[in-house]
């Protein structure tokens, strides 16, 4: 095996875990190929001067990641390269465990199992409170409106991409018990030549608009102003992002203490036409739109608009799909162009009413948003999540799968596949939550359960259609 470990004693991560994350990131790099014999278990223990449990532990988590596959008794293998490798040879990561390595062993903050870091309370000097601020933004779905803009001329489009950001980073926030006032700053990045004025005005304008509208709706955020800059050396075409930040009492937040095996999962459907949306929502949200973009979009886009794709990637990847942005979405009422576009749902309204209302009631909030149906491993200790009463995944993900090839696994490790939300409660609660969602426009259903992990890791079975997935960290 012709690559260099570096194993950190002193990292929070322990051993098996560092070991199986970078041996994940050799596998998407290539610098281990598929059918390739990994070292037997004695072996590499050795090596490292770890004990042959430990090895045998990283082996058992790339294996339940779909990466690994036993051969004989001690010996494992890289699996076969599958349509699912797509996503990380475009250079992304749904699973970002170079971030979570460079990231774990700093200051987790003052609830180190919660959803967001969460600080004391470093604004106002007030010991019973705390401060959260998280930044985040819409990502590549900014391409898509990129491609629309130059394509028919209309900047409005970016008006959606403005309500990306933000909920991007609200929708987070909610996840600790975020229920009070909010202030966002937005940032845009972008090559002037390219990206005009009248772009810009759309952004700010659609934030303002937009924040109106959650204000309107019983959300107290307000905007704290922003930066745009000019930076085409940098950025071919442009990058929407937001930080939000907020106080809350102490008493208030949800970490992850609070999941606990035996527990109720309610998802929140992200398709459909909720309370204040002004045509259907495809559910696409703002996660996975690199794969999105290239498996649905045709050759053409690529060839005209350059600019919208990353050189070194394999040409074969590249705006490799059936369709243009007109073109009808089958078994929807969108076009591809406005489901790949569709602005991101925020729950707040609902949310931060029913935290305002019957707090007591959340045990936790997970945001399925990078990791798709895989998120909630990140949060509790030795769970089980599963989820065996999943929503019908809207038509844009059924487009997706078909053109891409991607397995079922890489699809609910990479998108929402329907539910974008979900509110961890006791059983007795999972009525009268989804009933404050039908108030609001968005279906809700109980979509699974937690249980007692196998082992030491949280673990997730999934159903899919005839499928049982199953993950692991």
């Amino acid at each position: 095996m012709s690559l260099t470990l570096q194993l950190d004693p002193n990292a929070d991560a322990p051993a098996y875990r560092q070991l199986a994350d970078q041996l994940h990131f050799a596998i998407n790099l290539g610098q281990l190929a598929p059918g390739q014999r990994l070292p037997s278990l004695r072996k590499l223990a050795k090596s490292q001067g770890l004990a042959i449990n430990t090895v045998a532990h990283a082996y058992r988590k790339l294996e339940a990641r779909g990466l690994i596959e036993a051969i004989d008794r001690s010996g494992y293998r890289v699996c076969a390269r599958a349509p699912e490798d797509r996503y990380a040879r475009r250079g992304v990561s749904s699973e970002k465990s170079q971030v979570h390595a460079a990231i774990d062993k700093h200051d987790r903050g003052l609830f180190p199992g919660a959803f967001c870091k969460v600080t004391e309370d470093y604004l106002g000097g007030d010991p019973a409170r705390c401060n959260v601020l998280h930044a985040d933004g819409a990502g590549t779905k900014a391409l898509v409106a990129y491609l629309r803009y130059r394509e028919h001329g209309d900047a409005s489009v970016f008006r959606g991409i403005a309500q990306d950001s933000v909920v991007m980073n609200l929708d987070d926030l909610l996840c600790v018990g975020v229920s009070g006032r909010v202030v966002v700053s937005s940032t845009i990045n972008r090559h002037a030549g390219r990206v005009g004025a009248e772009v810009l005005e759309a952004l700010i304008d659609g934030t303002e608009a937009y924040l109106a509208e959650l204000r309107a709706q019983g959300v107290e955020i307000y905007s704290g102003g922003g930066e745009t800059a000019d930076v085409g050396d940098l950025t071919p075409t442009l990058v929407v992002d937001t930080t939000a930040v907020t106080t809350l009492d102490k008493r208030e937040v949800i970490g992850g203490e609070r999941l606990r095996p035996g527990l109720s999962i309610v998802g929140l459907s992200s398709s459909g036409t909720a309370r204040g949306e002004r045509a259907p929502n495809s559910g696409i949200g703002s996660n996975g739109l690199t794969s999105a973009r290239h498996d649905l979009l045709c050759a053409d886009y690529g060839a005209r608009y350059p600019e919208t794709l990353d050189a070194s990637m394999d040409p074969a990847l590249c705006y490799a799909g059936p369709y243009r942005l007109e073109d009808p979405l089958p078994g929807s009422s969108l076009s591809v162009g406005e489901a790949l576009s569709s602005p991101t749902r925020s729950y707040a309204p609902l949310l931060m009413r029913l935290l305002r209302e019957h707090r007591p009631w959340v045990s936790g909030l997970v945001h399925c948003s990078g990791g798709g149906q895989t998120k909630c491993l990140r949060f509790g200790r030795r769970l089980r999540f599963v989820k065996d009463q999943l929503f019908e995944p809207p038509p844009i993900f059924d487009a997706i799968q078909q053109h891409s090839g991607a397995s079922a696994r890489e699809m609910y490790r990479v998108f929402n596949m329907g539910h974008r939300m979900e509110i961890y409660c006791a059983a007795a609660h999972v009525d009268a939550i989804c009933a404050l969602a039908a108030e609001y426009g968005i279906d809700a259903r109980q979509v699974g359960h937690t249980e007692t992990s196998s082992g030491r890791d949280n673990e997730l079975l999934l159903y899919a259609k005839d499928q049982c997935l199953t993950y692991g960290l």
